[in-house]
């Protein structure tokens, strides 16, 4: 799955990196190393500019909350839940299939964080015990530090409970694509600790490779199955993966010191 990451990256770099044509300075977002679903974040989507009197589409950076909800949802208050969308049911569900076909984006990030359970908790899990299990976060990251470009959704939705002029009378939502997690190595492992991504968590958010930004991105390719043969996950062995501090599994703590790479896990996993 995905449930938190990273984005550290200015707008100015992102504009530069997807050849973004327009973007509003006002919208720009504070580097995020702790990005949780129902935050902000900069999103990357095609589609005309509103009263610019031209239909055809223009690649935008913008600003969109985290955890979709459907344009006819009653209320916005399952978007907390609505964070991830697998691939290979994405094409579909209710809740997704529509902006599959032409509401497409990508989410930059520096990466993504997930959780390995220690141990003793593994164990006491295991035998049901009611302890809640403590977890060891690691960070995934390409590991040739590029810009990691997750496969997303965006979705429009109206509060008809306020005017049309309401700042807020329109939400704009989006959603993680996730898929089955590499077992391939990774291409840095940690000394002692996971060797592949499947051996830390059996999901994993889908990243787009520079070769698919385009396909992905363009709205007039409506096809389910072309689009969905962007899906396929990227090559093996791209990605790294090393321990951080547990600091990162509240969402009160946020700086770049969440992406220290640990000598060694805080707990101990099952490595």
């Amino acid at each position: 799955m995905c449930g938190r990451y990273a984005a550290s990256r200015s707008a100015e770099e992102l504009v530069g990196l997807f050849d973004v044509q327009k973007w509003e300075p006002e919208e720009t977002l504070a580097p995020d190393w702790n990005v949780a679903p129902t935050k902000e974040v900069h999103a990357v989507l095609e589609r005309p500019v509103k009263d610019a009197g031209d239909e055809r589409p223009v690649r935008q950076l913008r600003k969109l909350k985290w955890g979709l909800v459907p344009s006819w949802a009653k209320s916005p208050d399952g978007g907390a839940r609505m964070i991830n969308a697998r691939a290979e049911t994405v094409h579909e569900k209710p809740s997704f299939r529509r902006p599959f076909v032409s509401r497409r984006c990508i989410l930059p990030a520096d990466g993504y964080y997930e959780w390995v359970t220690g141990v003793d908790e593994r164990q006491l899990e295991e035998q049901g015990r009611k302890k809640r299990p403590r977890k060891q976060p690691y960070f995934v990251t390409p590991a040739d530090g590029s810009v990691m470009a997750l496969a997303g959704l965006y979705e429009f939705w109206r509060d008809r409970t306020l005017p049309d002029d309401h700042p807020q009378a329109w939400w704009a939502t989006c959603s993680v694509i996730t898929t089955e997690a590499e077992t391939s190595p990774l291409a840095v492992a940690p000394a002692s600790g996971p060797g592949s991504l499947a051996d830390i968590h059996p999901r994993m958010p889908l990243m787009l490779t520079p070769d698919r930004w385009d396909a992905w991105l363009d709205p007039a390719r409506r096809d389910v199955e072309d689009v969905r043969a962007l899906l396929a996950p990227p090559p093996g062995g791209l990605m790294r993966a090393y321990p951080v501090s547990t600091a990162v599994s509240s969402v009160r703590n946020n700086g770049p010191e969440l992406l220290e790479e640990l000598a060694a896990p805080e707990e101990e996993t099952l490595f």
